[in-house]
């Protein structure tokens, strides 16, 4: 991770570029977004960087500094944007057919939108076997697609003029795939790439030509991509950051702000039923089973790990958890999320939550992808490398150190994120113990 106290951090000149493997709805939505942020037409809601705060010192100091002023956070004025995708629209007209977006706010920011036009993206119908991408790159091996990868990369820095650059994925999900031989060493990879290895996904290139690039890497989908061995050695070895994987939006973060709750209290869970349903690409792609395996992995770990049966087995052991994600085109982006949990009080009488979150995906997505933008820039510029767990707060997944199990529970989370800032301004950790003001 490579994190210092009170570590000095380059200061944040210069224009960020922000590259998307992907442009579609959270793409685009992402963009139209910060475009109408600057333009002044929006607020940045959902975003923990430009909204939130962080405490500072005693309750009694009133030290409470907004976190875009406490930390050298690039402005979005200085932000820039470069996409591939696997059809060649135009981020205005990718976002007209996401349907997200009213066509009143997209004509407030569509000139940036039609100035943002994707490079061709690296396709493997093998690995999305719903989607058939028409703009796609080809060449003679896995490595050569990484080489035109990193080539679009130094091409953009220098026709964009930027100075530094944060890659954030923002495609499909992948067929569900675990690691093997050829994920386990950066030489196995490297040769796996020359050799055309049939385990290595699209994403997983992108993860290698960005990091290779010395561009820092968030992974928005469940997709293996940056978190396995040979990827994360090449990050530490660059001096690069990663992060994912998989966006916390809908259903996931009621799970780590709800499950959380219920352990305080010591109330006991006999099944948690979750269905959800949605139109968009996302849920096209979905619709395929492997596809789906990879989501439904995903979000199934979020239970065990926060609950942990093995601890509260008079609460918690053998607990049903069922996850179901059903394509209906007629909901577009606007997904519906309902829970029915089944719980269990004093004497053990039942009980029962029953949620219907009826969000936009895209939404609750643009957000963070802004938020790990800013914050993945600012791990570089502080020398920070490897996987960033502290950004775990964005994820359904969080990437760990091998060995280590993820942290779900989204306070925890929060506090990790917070307390690593406050790290890195060489401020005093809060503990929220409190004693000093009774002594």
């Amino acid at each position: 991770m490579g994190i210092t106290k009170g570590t000095t951090i380059r200061p944040a000149q210069g224009k960020l570029g922000v590259l998307l493997p992907g442009l579609g709805a959270v793409a685009t939505t992402f963009i139209a977004g910060v475009e109408a942020v600057r333009k002044g037409l929006a607020k940045p809601i959902g975003s923990l960087t430009q909204m939130g705060t962080i405490r500072l010192g005693k309750r009694t100091e009133n030290r409470v500094p907004r976190i875009a002023d406490f930390v050298p956070l690039a402005s979005l004025d200085d932000l820039v944007f470069a996409a591939w995708d696997i059809f060649p629209d135009d981020a205005y007209q990718s976002a007209v057919t996401a349907g997200v977006l009213s066509k009143e706010d997209l004509e407030r920011v569509r000139p940036l939108l039609e100035s943002v036009r994707p490079m061709p993206g690296v396709f493997d119908p093998a690995y999305v076997k719903k989607l058939h991408g028409t703009h796609v790159k080809s060449g003679r091996s896995k490595m050569d697609l990484a080489e035109q990868l990193i080539d679009d990369i130094r091409r953009f820095q220098r026709e964009a003029g930027t100075d530094r650059c944060v890659a954030i994925w923002c495609g499909s999900t992948e067929v569900y795939r675990e690691p093997t031989a050829v994920h386990a060493s950066l030489s196995a990879f490297e040769k796996g790439l020359h050799e055309n290895d049939e385990h290595i996904a699209p994403s997983a290139i992108y993860a290698y030509a960005c990091i290779r690039a010395g561009v820092p890497y968030a992974n928005g989908a469940p997709n293996l991509s940056v978190d396995f061995p040979a990827l994360i050695e090449l990050a530490r070895r660059q001096g690069v950051p990663i992060a994912g994987k998989d966006f916390k939006t809908g259903q996931t973060l009621m799970k780590t702000i709800l499950a959380p709750g219920l352990k305080a209290r010591a109330l006991g869970l006999l099944g948690w039923y979750s269905t959800n349903i949605l139109g968009n690409r996302d849920g096209e792609v979905l619709d395929d089973p492997e596809s789906f395996k990879s989501k439904e992995v995903s979000k199934l770990g979020v239970l065990e790990h926060i609950l942990q049966p093995h601890l509260y087995p008079d609460l918690y052991k053998d607990f049903c958890h069922v996850v179901r994600i059903n394509y209906y085109p007629p909901r577009g982006d606007n997904k519906e999320g309902w829970d029915n949990i089944d719980i269990f009080g004093w004497m053990g009488y039942p009980m029962q939550i029953k949620i219907d979150f009826l969000c936009r995906d895209s939404i609750l997505a643009a957000p963070i992808v802004l938020d790990l933008t800013l914050l993945l820039d600012l791990a570089q510029r502080a020398g920070m490398y490897g996987i960033q767990e502290w950004l775990s707060f964005y994820f359904k997944s969080p990437m760990t150190a091998p060995g280590l199990y993820p942290e779900h529970d989204l306070f925890i989370q929060l506090m990790k994120l917070k307390n690593t800032l406050r790290y890195l301004r060489g401020e005093e950790l809060i503990t929220h113990l409190g004693a000093e003001y009774y002594d």
